[in-house]
């Protein structure tokens, strides 16, 4: 069966969590006062006592939104969203945060974007309209290094390269090869293998508002030699133009998450 005809809402928001008991409520109901577009959300996490799923439980209001649980077949927050990528099934997905109830309104707006003709919407800290408030010092100076040079340098045509809420096209996931498996450095190799195979890209103001419940899981100097990486290839590619690559298949898609799959278990 064509994956792409099998769905029901034309949106999947996918959200990593891990022990987010204290905010995933509050970001589910911004979302469903907020959000026109039909839509399910898809709740990718790595533990069965995961904080999120008790509260999940307790949530009053979850049948009146699609929430469906996904558990982690590959392990940390690139796995989940790389699992939730996989199990999506709308022609649209959005990847989003459960510490955010404060910009399910930009949905909506990110979404129209894509619907007119974008395969990547990039939620952007750095244009009007958009702020980054309360990061700390050091993850603030190194995004803000990275969003300056790669945009200036590396011509990647956005502002926030490595913002990680965005929504992408059924076209882009199926159409690109995603290596990264650690933290969220898969936002990066996205961004610089979309620009360079030709796909449609742009941005929509974004507000980031430091988490003030439950404790972050962004780990900087672990992370940071996996966006080295893609850092590097950006500048590495700069002058590499590709022709669209062909899409590939849901069917094949999940075919490399299984291999993956194997070669971690066996690694």
């Amino acid at each position: 069966m064509n994956r792409q005809a099998n769905f029901s809402k034309p949106l999947d928001i996918v959200i990593p969590v891990y022990n987010e008991g204290d905010n995933i409520v509050e970001v589910l109901e911004s979302l469903r006062r907020s959000v026109n577009t039909p839509y399910r959300v898809l709740i990718c996490y790595d533990r069965d006592d995961d904080t999120t799923l008790t509260a999940l439980d307790a949530y009053p209001n979850r049948a009146l939104s699609e929430v469906i649980l996904v558990k982690n077949r590959i392990g940390g927050v690139c796995g989940a969203v790389l699992t939730g990528f996989a199990d999506s099934i709308a022609p649209a997905v959005m990847v989003y945060c459960a510490d955010d109830p404060n910009n399910a309104t930009r949905v909506d707006l990110m979404y129209e974007q894509l619907v007119e003709g974008l395969d990547m919407v990039i939620g952007s800290r750095f244009i009007p309209g958009g702020c980054m408030i309360g990061c700390p010092p050091l993850k603030s100076l190194l995004v803000r290094i990275a969003a300056f040079t790669l945009s200036r340098f590396a011509a990647l045509s956005v502002s926030d390269p490595t913002n990680g809420v965005r929504v992408y096209s059924r076209r882009l996931l199926e159409g690109i090869n995603i290596e990264s498996r650690h933290g969220w450095s898969f936002n990066l190799e996205l961004l610089v293998k979309a620009v360079r195979s030709g796909y449609w890209v742009g941005e929509f103001p974004y507000r980031h508002l430091e988490r003030t419940q439950g404790e972050s899981r962004f780990r900087v100097m672990e992370w940071l030699p996996h966006y080295l990486r893609w850092y590097c290839f950006a500048f590495a590619t700069l002058f590499s133009r590709k022709e669209l690559l062909p899409p590939v298949s849901f069917a094949q898609k999940q075919g490399k998450l299984s291999a993956a799959l194997v070669r971690g278990n066996n690694g």
